[in-house]
């Protein structure tokens, strides 16, 4: 029943990127979520390193006690910076230069043949991997297929028909996530989820039995500019827990 939070600093490095000098550090805010409680960081290394860059992959490495979640696209570079820093696990995303974030998940069908074998890659150096996929019965077959033990569940639909307001539009999206998550523990695989989740969108899914683990990144760190990245974490950590115990266990 424990519910994970991993945090996402990515956009520590956005800001300090737009100056171009070294503040505010990736690694202490990794070091204050540490430390107010969460469960793992996540970072992710772009190809075009547009805001986390490979000595803040470094120094996390070094620095953290919690588990490091180095998200990536599957590209031998990549793969090779992996096998080199050997954070706790790694989770493939796809990655567009043009886009601002994270646009949607893999495409587990389409890439089979090139995913088994790096996903093994991985494997083999002691890496757990976790594929960011669309929640999608196929995918989530093709997930196991692969012979990644994890999926994380993009849950941006969900997210943005929430923001807009969409109760059934929200509703729709809410449910495919929960059938998502259903299926994926079904067939062996560990749910986690994650994509423009806040305070606002976070109960439904921290309440889900079957998703294990939250990664939260752009909502935590725009909300510490206000109240500081101690209190918008517990907060977080508060409405997860909160929703969590609410399940009801079967029966």
């Amino acid at each position: 029943m424990t519910l994970r939070l991993g945090v996402n600093i990515d956009h520590v490095a956005t800001v300090r990127n737009a100056r171009g000098g070294p503040h505010p550090d990736p690694l202490r805010a990794a070091l204050a979520a540490e430390a107010a409680g969460a469960d793992g960081i996540t970072a992710h290394l772009r190809e075009d390193r547009r805001h986390i860059r490979d000595a803040d992959i470094a120094a996390l490495r070094k620095h953290l006690k919690i588990p490091l979640n180095l998200e990536m696209a599957a590209t031998p570079e990549m793969r090779d910076i992996a096998v080199k820093m050997r954070p706790h696990a790694a989770c493939l995303v796809p990655e567009r230069r043009e886009e601002r974030t994270t646009e949607g998940g893999l495409d587990l069908e389409r890439y089979f043949k090139v995913l088994q074998p790096f996903v093994e890659s991985l494997y083999d150096v002691d890496i757990r991997v976790s594929l960011f996929i669309e929640p999608d019965m196929r995918q989530i077959d093709a997930a196991r297929a692969v012979g990644a033990p994890v999926v994380e569940l993009h849950t941006g639909a969900y997210c943005e028909a929430a923001l807009a307001g969409d109760a059934k539009a929200r509703a729709v999206q809410l449910e495919r996530v929960r059938e998502a998550a259903r299926h994926a523990t079904q067939i062996g695989l560990e749910a986690h989820a994650g994509h423009g989740l806040t305070y606002d969108t976070v109960d439904d899914i921290a309440c889900m039995p079957e998703i294990r683990e939250l990664n939260i990144g752009h909502f935590l760190i725009g909300e510490a500019i206000f109240v500081g990245l101690e209190p918008a974490l517990s907060e977080m950590r508060r409405r997860m827990d909160k929703a969590r115990t609410a399940i009801v266990p079967a029966r």
